[in-house]
């Protein structure tokens, strides 16, 4: 009787044991397939119920139908901007001659995946044709020939995508700290170039999102200078909608409570609040904080310390950084109507040129291998 009852005790270990091992087996496989199925949901879902999840690219994914980048973009974003495409100089490079061909296949892929889309930029002192501030003779344009130039270009764009593109940087960069910037468009027109863009932008799409957008907003003088803007376009009627602060930043600037308050200044106007540019570089600098884009140095190899990758302790520090500045998007959630990344992976940011070119930085959420980083798991772990 014993040999039947220990073999018996046996076949019962030995189930237990298998069974054990196939429950154990069955948890893997439902843990990975969680793992998974977690890792499908993108930023955007993640987000949804507080703003946008935006990203900008060049029109080389759409042409060349990069179905990696295309499929990130799908996954982790609902809103989209173009780099520079609908720039000036791109989208009419002379007074007669317009392109569509990339915009319009930027707009389709909008369309068709169901995202936000905001054109930037109309309006602009930079990346403009030559022609834009000259005559037919090559002389200074007159101040009447530029506004036609300005009524045309704003009424004929803002028409075209009327409908379709929910909002637009309708003015880039015309304010500085002490007052408006010296640009071509303030000594030919005057200041009131930009409320004529507003009014032009308005009448041409009178449902589209109207943003002003520039960098260093965390600057107290230039916070001051777009709020009595703001307050004089409401007090006249000049329909602006939302305020961009571009988000060009670094591991230990701006200071954080600034930015915030330029954040909370915008809001309290009752202005929708966009993040429009966001990357954080780690890389050192010894040049004044500037986003002009003509700003050009001397490459240097102390300034540029991570070709070979990032160290862990700076990829943690990055990871940080993201952390804070969402936790205060996350506070003003009720006015942030979007936060836009200004590129998806590292190999493709603009930062790797500016404002030294062959610099290796790693400013963005997703890797040179198109792979998440430390700094997008820790952004998605605040909404899990």
């Amino acid at each position: 009787m014993s040999k039947p009852i220990k073999q018996n005790r046996m076949d019962r270990r030995s189930f237990i044991g298998k069974t054990s091992i196939a429950l154990a087996g069955i948890a893997a496989l439902k843990s990975q397939a969680f793992a998974m199925a977690a890792e499908s949901v993108g930023l955007a879902e993640l987000y949804k119920d507080d703003f946008y999840i935006g990203a900008a690219f060049g029109g080389r994914i759409l042409m060349n139908n990069d179905e990696e980048m295309l499929g990130i973009i799908k996954r982790e974003f609902n809103s989209i901007s173009s780099e520079n495409d609908f720039k000036w100089a791109s989208i009419q490079p002379s007074d007669d001659e317009w392109r569509f061909e990339v915009q319009d296949k930027f707009v389709k892929f909008g369309l068709d995946n169901n995202m936000h889309m905001l054109g930037h930029c109309l309006v602009w002192h930079s990346q403009v044709p030559r022609s834009l501030f000259r005559d037919a003779d090559g002389n200074q344009i007159s101040k009447e020939g530029l506004l036609k130039k300005l009524d045309y270009h704003v009424l004929t764009l803002v028409d075209k995508y009327k409908g379709k593109m929910n909002a637009w940087d309708v003015v880039n960069e015309a304010i500085e700290e002490r007052g408006w910037r010296n640009s071509n468009w303030v000594r030919i027109i005057g200041k009131e170039f930009m409320e004529r863009a507003f009014n032009l932008a308005h009448e041409a799409d009178p449902n589209a999102h109207l943003i002003y957008n520039d960098y260093n907003m965390d600057k107290k003088g230039k916070r001051d200078q777009v709020v009595e803007m703001v307050k004089d376009f409401k007090k006249r009627g000049i329909p602006i909608h939302g305020i961009g602060l571009q988000g060009h930043v670094g591991l230990d600037y701006p200071d954080l409570r600034e930015f915030e308050a330029s954040i909370k200044a915008f809001a309290d106007e009752g202005m929708k609040v966009h993040i429009t540019e966001l990357d954080v570089t780690v890389l050192p600098y010894d040049w004044g904080r500037t986003a002009e884009i003509s700003t050009n140095r001397e490459y240097a190899a102390s300034l540029n310390p991570y070709t070979e990758g990032l160290p862990k302790d700076v990829d943690k520090k990055l990871a940080d950084r993201y952390v804070e500045l969402f936790k205060i998007f996350l506070k003003y959630r009720d006015s942030m109507e979007r936060v836009t990344f200004w590129g998806v992976s590292d190999d493709q940011s603009w930062k790797n040129n500016f404002p030294m070119r062959g610099r290796t930085d790693y400013p963005l959420l997703f890797d040179r291998e198109h792979k998440p980083k430390s700094c997008y798991d820790a952004i998605a772990a605040l909404k899990k």
